[in-house]
């Protein structure tokens, strides 16, 4: 520069600053003018503190020492962090767009769909497009992002991440933001040194339409970013009181400051600071007026004396001393108390008791409730002495921000009712919360009555202006919806309301005065609740008894039950045995026709409240076959979904399904959740259904809503198309050829104004060997959702283990040719197979034979001998008949011809030539072969045999022979 334009740079002419840091981590510290003409005085550059030092929390860098300092009372600093706590506009380095939610429709126009800021908060979107409000920070070293979110409605999928510099996002569990019960929620996240980005994300899924609450966010803080070389002054309303201080605390109520205080000040006698912490002026009060008091009743003394008193509204903000001011009234005379609410009693300390279960009152003693009767549960308000128990009282300056001031309903004996507010425009909220419903076992529900409960109340009204006051159902006191709405002046009357689900379970009364004034001037318009009644309420009391059917379905029965398996006699008390294999059904009147009989292949529980299937199933064929079927691999809980589904919007989701198909007392029931709220309601049974949002919608979650029961009991299982008026036609699936479908029928005890007669649901059970998945189970093809009414579903189950078990029936053997000894016998399944487990197939049998060749040789050889044998016999028979006829012709020839005359014997000596014939008749003293010799010697060469003929005179000459030789 040139001579005349360079100055000498003072100390405040010129501030340091640090360089940006090298890939060492180092910097420099330089000074930077402040003024462009300032060339010459400026100090030289030092080396800088390292990149990773930071300050503590309550301090800051004095960039002349480059050393930490406390931070002076009245200032605050965060040290290493950031804070973000004014949302008049998006501050800066926060980024919000508006994307089309993954599977949606690809024509929405998502780019308004971005976070708002609205003053002390911004508020995410509402519609079904996914908003994202991101800020990028990078630290130096470990730190926390800490935030406020108040999330009311579930209607809204609403998450939280940090993704770093290595692209790592937080884990998928643990993005998800809980439900806020009461008001705002406080979250926590401990970050890593390095570039983070923070997101918050929320998409909207309005199934059915309704409006939502969008979600809001609030004061975040950030630690662990670079130094801070300044600290900053407490806004007004806030103060630090000691050196050091991370943050300002507000002011107490009545007390005011100013910008960098270190105390917080008393407003002067004649003026008050506002009626919420942290107000930074004081304001003139106001003289005293009947608006800044209320009236209430004390509580029941132990002399059962109770009394009118008069309060003044806190904070009290008037003036009782300036001129015109109303003084406070005098407390009332002492009275008797009224008497207990019906269902409780009075103690002896004059205090009110609900009765033990199995008792009623009117309010001043407790009863037994007869035999055969039950108590009439719920609650019943008409005596306002004393707040209940299970209902409050606050005030809402404006939507979502609550104010100190807590009385809003006070009792006053007969009603209770608003008191004056802090300003005409608040809300004034009573608030009554009940854990759930049951409906009495004797309650006989026809096809016109389907509410769990109903709650009905007297109200009036009176006011001088637009006030209004409404009524709210929903599940906590801020996911409710507005059931009904009155303006201006009402007088006394009722209101009944029905409540259908058991997730209603929060009711609020609200009252506003006016929607224009934020000023005192309508106190006087009042609301008035004279009585609440609200029925069939679990942990309720009860004020009367009603007729029940006597049974032991439920456990809890308030009805004295008689002996499992029995029943009641014309509500007499008498108890009589049902037929066997009946169940007590809680909904039919007293007497026999209590005990219902189990539907086919089912048997009755131990409880004798149901009738369950142990998975087993025998089946006769009309062929005569028997058919064993066992379906417990099929027992355990299998889930499925059905075809995806689309919103108007293009949203994609499913119906999950969940089935328990059999099973006796101890098995595990199909269960279906509500995950999106923080009450997690689930409904369990055999079959059941919930809406699930594909993990596109919820990064890598399940999100599962809406569950309902299709079927909590079994009617029957069997081959039949229709049982009890559940039916299973034949259309609904291709049919398969081979064995009949084994059908299971269930049936729900819900029953809704769409299905009237409750849902049911149908399973076939179709035997398939091919299948070796348990969980093959698809829906009607003309039904995608697996009902075509809403009310009847049916699926099929195809399966191996839906098959018959295997007997000696589903196989034959197969016998083999004898080969060198041995004989092979195999066993082979029967063609189409339709059996599953059962008998195994039996293992080949091997078994010693006797071959063709042995029997051949063998049957040769017998038939040798056999010849031969019989030769012989036949010779032998040919010579003993030649030889009688021998004989014959010799005693012819001796008779000389004369008939009728045998011939003597001539001598009893053996004769000359007889050896030859002795030889021939004595056979039996001859070997057979010489036999056959002799036979062949006496053959003459002619062929003939010779036979020698023997004369008398031959003879003669033997006996001459004989008798000399004597």
């Amino acid at each position: 520069c040139e001579t005349h334009s360079c100055v000498v740079s003072l100390q405040s002419d010129y501030h340091f600053e640090y360089t940006e840091c090298d890939v060492l981590g180092s910097r420099w510290r330089v000074a930077v003018p402040n003024k462009p003409d300032t060339c010459t005085g400026l100090p030289d550059p030092v080396k800088g503190t390292q990149c990773t030092f930071s300050c503590s929390e309550g301090e800051f860098l004095a960039m002349q020492s480059q050393q930490c300092q406390k931070c002076a009372a009245g200032t605050y600093s965060l040290g290493t962090g950031v804070a973000f706590d004014e949302w008049d506009s998006l501050p800066t380095g926060f980024v919000t767009h508006g994307v089309t939610t993954s599977g949606g429709d690809a024509h929405t126009d998502c780019s308004n769909s971005t976070w708002t800021p609205s003053g002390d908060y911004i508020a995410s979107n509402t519609d079904e497009c996914t908003a994202v409000l991101s800020y990028a920070v990078s630290l130096k070293k470990p730190g926390t992002v800490s935030f406020e979110y108040f999330y009311p409605d579930n209607s809204v999928y609403f998450e939280f991440f940090v993704q770093n510099d290595q692209c790592q996002s937080t884990d998928s569990e643990s993005r998800w933001m809980k439900i806020s019960e009461s008001s705002w929620s406080k979250y926590r996240v401990e970050l890593n040194n390095g570039n983070n980005v923070l997101y918050w994300r929320t998409t909207a899924y309005t199934l059915q339409g309704s409006a939502v609450k969008p979600v809001l966010l609030r004061n975040v803080a950030i630690s662990g970013v670079a130094f801070t070389s300044e600290c900053f002054h407490c806004k007004p309303g806030t103060y630090s009181a000691k050196p050091g201080s991370a943050r300002c605390a507000p002011c107490p109520a009545d007390t005011y400051s100013t910008k960098g205080a270190t105390v917080c000040h008393q407003c002067e006698p004649d003026k008050y600071a506002g009626i919420h912490a942290g107000s930074g002026s004081c304001k003139p009060r106001p003289a005293c007026a009947n608006s800044d008091y209320f009236y209430t009743h004390t509580p029941c003394d132990s002399e059962g004396k109770t009394q009118l008193m008069y309060k003044w509204i806190e904070p009290k903000i008037c003036n009782e001393t300036t001129e015109g001011a109303v003084k406070l009234p005098a407390s009332g005379e002492k009275t008797t108390c009224p008497p207990c609410n019906p269902g409780f009693f009075v103690t002896n300390s004059s205090t009110c008791e609900p009765c033990a279960n199995g008792f009623y009152s009117n309010g001043t003693a407790c009863a037994k409730c007869p035999v055969g009767t039950e108590p009439v549960v719920g609650f019943e308000y008409k005596w306002w002495n004393t707040m209940p128990s299970n209902m409050k009282s606050s005030i809402f300056t404006r939507e979502f921000s609550h104010s100190d001031h807590s009385t809003a309903w006070e009792v006053a004996g007969e009603y209770i009712y608003t008191t004056p507010g802090d300003q005409d425009t608040d809300y004034l909220m009573l608030i009554l919360n009940v854990p759930g419903y049951r409906l009495p076992q004797s309650l006989v529900k026809d096809s016109e009555r389907t509410e769990l409960s109903s709650i009905t109340f007297v109200f009036e009204t009176t006011c001088t202006t637009d006030c209004k006051l409404y009524f709210l159902a929903g599940y906590n006191q801020w996911n409710n919806n507005v059931v009904e709405q009155w303006k201006g002046s009402n007088r006394k009357q009722s209101y009944s309301y029905l409540i259908h689900s058991n997730s209603t379970v929060s009711f609020t009364w609200t009252f506003q005065r006016t929607e224009t004034s934020n000023m005192r001037k309508y106190s006087r318009d009042v609301a008035k609740i004279y009585a609440i009644r609200i029925t069939n309420v679990v942990g309720g009391v009860a004020s009367q008894c009603r007729r029940c059917a006597l049974s032991s379905a439920e456990a809890g029965s308030a009805c004295v039950p008689c002996p499992p398996g029995h029943y009641m006699v014309n509500g007499t008390g008498v108890c009589k045995r049902c037929s066997p294999n009946t169940f007590i059904r809680a909904e039919q009147p007293v007497g026999e026709a209590a005990c219902v009989h189990c539907g086919p292949n089912t048997k009755r529980n131990k409880g004798y409240s149901a009738c369950v299937s142990d998975c087993s199933l025998d089946v006769r064929t009309r062929a005569g076959a028997r058919l064993q079927y066992d379906f417990s691999p099929l027992a355990n809980v299998t889930s499925f979904p059905s075809r995806p589904r689309f919103t108007n919007k293009g949203l994609r989701y499913f119906h999950h399904f969940s089935v328990g198909l059999c099973g006796k007392e101890g098995r595990v029931p199909a269960t279906c959740v509500d995950n999106v709220t923080e009450s997690g309601r689930e409904v369990r049974g055999y079959v059941c259904q919930s809406t699930v949002v594909p993990s596109e919608i919820r990064s890598q979650s399940v999100v599962s809503s809406q569950p309902f029961l299709i079927g909590d009991s079994l009617i029957g299982v069997t081959t039949d198309t229709a049982l009890a008026g559940v039916s299973s036609p034949n259309w609904l699936f291709s049919p398969a050829p081979g064995l009949p479908d084994v059908i299971f029928y269930y049936k729900s005890s819900e029953k809704t104004q769409a299905c009237k007669q409750g849902r049911s649901a149908t399973i076939r059970l179709r035997c398939n060997p091919t299948v070796t998945a348990k969980d093959h189970i698809t829906l009607p093809s003309n039904c995608s959702e697996g009902t075509c009414d809403g009310c009847s579903f049916h699926l099929l189950w195809q399966s191996q283990h839906a098959c018959p078990l295997c007997t000696k029936d589903h196989y034959r053997e197969i016998v083999s040719a004898c080969i060198q000894g041995i004989q092979r016998t195999t066993y082979v399944w029967q063609q189409p197979l339709q059996c599953y487990g059962g008998e195994s197939l039996p293992v080949q049998k091997v078994s010693a034979c006797v071959t063709l060749d042995f029997w051949l040789k063998f049957g040769v050889s017998t038939g040798t001998i056999a010849a031969v044998l019989l030769i012989s016999i036949s010779c032998y028979f040919w010579k003993k008949t030649r030889k009688l006829q021998y004989k014959y012709s010799k005693l012819m020839m001796s008779s000389g011809g004369k008939e009728c005359e045998l011939p003597t014997a001539d001598s009893c000596a053996i004769m000359e030539g007889e050896d030859a014939e002795d030889e021939l008749m004595d056979l039996t003293k001859k070997s057979f072969f010489t036999k056959i010799k002799s036979f062949s010697r006496e053959r003459t060469y002619d062929g003939f045999d010779s036979v020698p003929l023997k004369s008398s005179s031959s003879l003669h000459q033997r006996e001459e022979e004989d008798s000399d030789d004597a």
